[in-house]
């Protein structure tokens, strides 16, 4: 089969540069600025620095599996592709599947951040209240704005992965220089001010912050996705990831800390985009606080991008494996994108707006939850390919990787455990837990409506005979 199925049927144009500003704006995209507040009021600054720092430390060590894993079987689908040769076909619908839910909560996450962020720049902007949902107002203004912006990233992505990919670049520049302007305003005008080191409420607060990191850090896991289309060896594809992942580290961390030096976090938290009101009070400026609203706004382009394509392309390789409608696995034959998958993921991001505000929480931890969960499982295939093959040409082999690969078990199990019932941080019912359940079921009817589902079906895998 040599490249397999889910290879031969994308152009290979993605750069080094390309590649890493997919996951690295993915992974810095939107959160840090409308979330800065709520994580320095409920953790503190040291609190929030502590969870970040745990959450990519787990991260890390999970991207450097995740490296020696895309550099052996590069291939479009990655987790999909890795559980298929550990787990088979149901362990690899459940891994995808639960992978597919972080990317698409990320895409519904932006489209109502977005008018988020103009609420913030220009006055006015929420009008004719339509209804409410959980105690917040849902606008025309919003719905009209999210539904086009929506239509009009669904096109981009639509018409080719290398479009998509220099409007990254450009978008990901642009939210470095706000954050990296924060942190100088911050060593320059800053003052800590005094509140509790971890936010009054001790680990918990901090594990209520660390619940957050993975929906935070999801976007290194967009380099396998995208594998297929990239065109560079494979030893440099899997180091891109574990580098991706400290760089994205190093700037939550940096950012936290920026916006600490502005205000107490009680205060930071009034604000719909914190950041912003922090780059206000550190240069005593209202423009260059609208000036970060701005790279708010690109830092939500940058994510919605980057997940856009994730999703689509893990879709598709649940479609080519005849996991999913056979439909969903429709390449376009002009530019070599898929098609179905990508309308899919359009049409849902166009009615999420109808929901209101109030779902950004409720999708961050529901989403985050099915991310963790899905690398709780690419952990335990890179196990298990570890002892079933260990003659598999891994052109990036970590050393003692049955003992990295124990870590982040440990790790990822740990994370696990946060957002179950008895944790201190664990998900609300009905809304979050309501999410996961609706999630479960329509991956179950598609699984069992979808035409090629027995297991003669998968016997050929993605990649086999490559190494």
């Amino acid at each position: 089969m040599g490249d397999g199925k889910t290879s031969s049927k994308f152009e290979r144009v993605l750069t080094k540069r390309d590649i890493f500003v997919l996951a690295f704006g993915a992974m810095i995209g939107w959160g840090w600025i409308i979330q800065s507040g709520y994580w320095i009021n409920v953790g503190g600054v040291t609190g929030s620095l502590f969870a970040f720092m745990l959450g990519g430390t787990m991260v890390a060590v999970v991207g450097l599996i995740y490296g020696e894993l895309a550099s052996a079987m590069p291939f479009v689908g990655g987790e999909h592709v890795y559980s298929m040769r550990a787990l088979g076909p149901i362990g690899s619908f459940v891994c995808t599947w639960a992978l597919i839910l972080g990317y698409v909560g990320v895409v519904v996450f932006e489209v109502i951040a977005l008018p988020s962020a103009l609420a913030y720049i220009v006055p006015g902007f929420n009008a004719i209240q339509l209804w409410t949902i959980a105690g917040e107002p849902v606008y025309l203004t919003w719905v009209l704005v999210g539904g086009v912006s929506a239509i009009v990233m669904t096109y981009l992505n639509y018409r080719g992965v290398r479009p998509a990919a220099q409007f990254q670049t450009l978008l990901t520049l642009v939210i470095a220089l706000a954050g990296i302007t924060l942190i100088i305003g911050a060593v320059a005008n800053g003052t800590t001010p005094s509140s509790p080191p971890f936010g009054g409420i001790g680990l918990t607060g901090v594990f209520t912050v660390a619940i957050m990191t993975p929906f935070m850090f999801v976007g290194f896991d967009v380099i396998p996705q995208a594998a297929g289309e990239a065109d560079i060896d494979p030893k440099t594809l899997g180091l891109l990831i574990p580098l991706a992942v400290g760089f994205a580290t190093l700037f939550y961390i940096a950012v936290i800390w920026a916006s600490g030096q502005s205000m107490p976090g009680a205060a930071l938290v009034e604000s719909s985009l914190p950041a912003s009101a922090a780059m206000e009070t550190l240069f005593s400026s209202v423009l260059i606080g609208r000036i970060m609203a701005l790279a708010g706004i690109a830092g939500i382009l940058t994510s919605w991008n980057s997940f856009m394509l994730g999703a689509s392309r893990a879709i598709y390789a649940l479609a080519e494996s005849g996991m999913l409608p056979e439909k969903l696995g429709v390449v376009h034959p002009e530019h070599n994108t898929p098609t179905n998958a990508l309308l899919l993921i359009g049409v849902l991001s166009v009615f999420s707006p109808l929901f209101g505000r109030q779902m950004l929480i409720w999708i961050v931890n529901a989403a985050g939850l099915g991310l963790v969960f899905a690398w709780v499982l690419v952990v335990i295939s890179f196990l298990l390919l570890r002892r079933r093959e260990p003659e598999m040409d891994r052109p990036l082999k970590l050393p003692y990787g049955r003992a990295v690969g124990a870590v982040a078990l440990v790790m990822t199990l740990f994370f696990l455990g946060l957002y179950l019932p008895g944790a201190p941080s664990a998900l609300s019912w009905p809304y979050e837990w309501g999410l996961l359940l609706f999630w479960v079921a329509l991956g179950v009817g598609l699984y069992a409506f979808s035409e090629n589902t027995d297991a003669e079906a998968h016997t050929e895998l993605p990649g086999e005979g490559a190494d």
